[in-house]
């Protein structure tokens, strides 16, 4: 796997970027010889500088601080390792028997989180953040779902009051670039439409979108978008391309359980039965395909992929790498499945 230049920042990045949300005991805790069993396998199957996505929110923290642990204990240098940390939220006392930041979610945690988003609150998150990585600072910096801060607004006045609170936000993590304490800012978000329109407020150097870009998904306002993201050389990750797992047979679309009676749902789900029918006349692995086509935009720099098993990374790397059969974008495309004016496949 080879690397390239990280939009207009100094890194250079590998095609997969590893999520970290398990490291935060995501619905099951991991032990810890699993977690750097884990830590281990993502150095073993792609050439440094790997990379790696985390968050303050994930597990309040624990995601960080196993990171900081298990990379120090398996003696990765620093320079081999390019950590993006999504801000926004800080570790807090357990004060009730879970964490009240997302009940039910998170497994075995002695922390709970609040939201902090704010020019100095940023920074907290920032500094929390570091002190959880140890050596292992992070150079790529983000408000984490920002999309999410704003739908909580209760009237418009809420709205543009939380709207200027992110913009403080990103003017402290651009102040911690400009004074070269982090190499790159950008937005992790899943309404693609939120970044679209905080791109006319802040200067991102690079953008995650989660459960935008899919093969299931990709209007021509979105494919516009991110072209404009391309010829403005700001990098593109692209998560969640499975949309949660639900297009591997998950009953989780966008982490949320799918309800049949809901007619968006059942249509979801039809897609999905078509979508898997395909890849089965092809001998296709459904993620394979999934991952190939968010990955066949020449704007996306690289997909961030995860798991929680290490002897699922070998087969989770090859899927951003390898290309399948021509054929398959073909049918696709015949049963209507994606777009016929999507131009960035090979179908001869």
């Amino acid at each position: 796997m080879t690397h390239q230049k990280f939009g207009n920042t100094d890194l250079v990045m590998p095609r997969v970027v590893f999520g970290a949300t398990c490291l935060g005991n995501l619905f099951v805790a991991m032990s810890d010889g699993q977690k750097r069993d884990l830590i281990r396998e993502w150095f073993a199957q792609i050439p440094k500088p790997i990379a790696i996505d985390t968050a303050g929110k994930y597990g309040a923290g624990l995601s960080l601080e196993v990171l900081g642990r298990d990379l120090a204990s398996l003696e990765i240098k620093p320079e081999d390792v390019v950590i993006s940390n999504k801000l926004g939220w800080k570790r807090t006392p357990m004060e009730g028997p879970e964490p009240t930041f997302e009940p039910g979610v998170w497994v075995g945690l002695k922390h709970d989180a609040v939201q902090d988003i704010s020019h100095d609150g940023i920074l907290r998150c920032h500094e929390d953040g570091c002190r959880m990585l140890g050596a292992y600072t992070p150079q790529l910096v983000s408000v984490h779902d920002p999309d999410e801060y704003l739908q909580a607004a209760k009237n418009s006045e809420d709205r543009n009051r939380r709207l200027n609170e992110i913009c403080g936000a990103y003017q402290a993590l651009e102040e911690l670039r400009d004074a070269g304490e982090v190499a790159g800012v950008g937005i992790g978000a899943k309404d693609w439409r939120i970044i679209r329109e905080l791109d006319g407020h802040c200067r991102f150097d690079w953008v995650m979108m989660a459960n935008s870009f899919t093969i299931m998904h990709h209007p021509p306002e979105l494919l516009d978008f991110i072209t404009s993201l391309h010829d403005r050389n700001i990098a593109l990750i692209n998560s969640a391309v499975t949309h949660g797992g639900f297009l591997v047979g998950g009953r989780f679309l966008d982490y949320r359980e799918t309800n049949p009676a809901d007619p968006k749902d059942a249509e979801c789900l039809q897609w999905r039965r078509q979508f898997t029918e395909v890849c089965q006349q092809f001998d296709a692995s459904p993620y394979d395909v999934a991952v190939a086509f968010g990955v066949s935009h020449p704007a996306v720099t690289c997909v961030a992929l995860s798991t929680s098993k290490p002897d699922r990374v070998e087969s989770m790397v090859s899927a951003a790498t390898n290309k399948p059969a021509a054929a398959i974008w073909t049918e696709l495309r015949d049963r209507g499945l994606i777009s016929p004016a999507y131009p960035h496949l090979v179908t001869n």
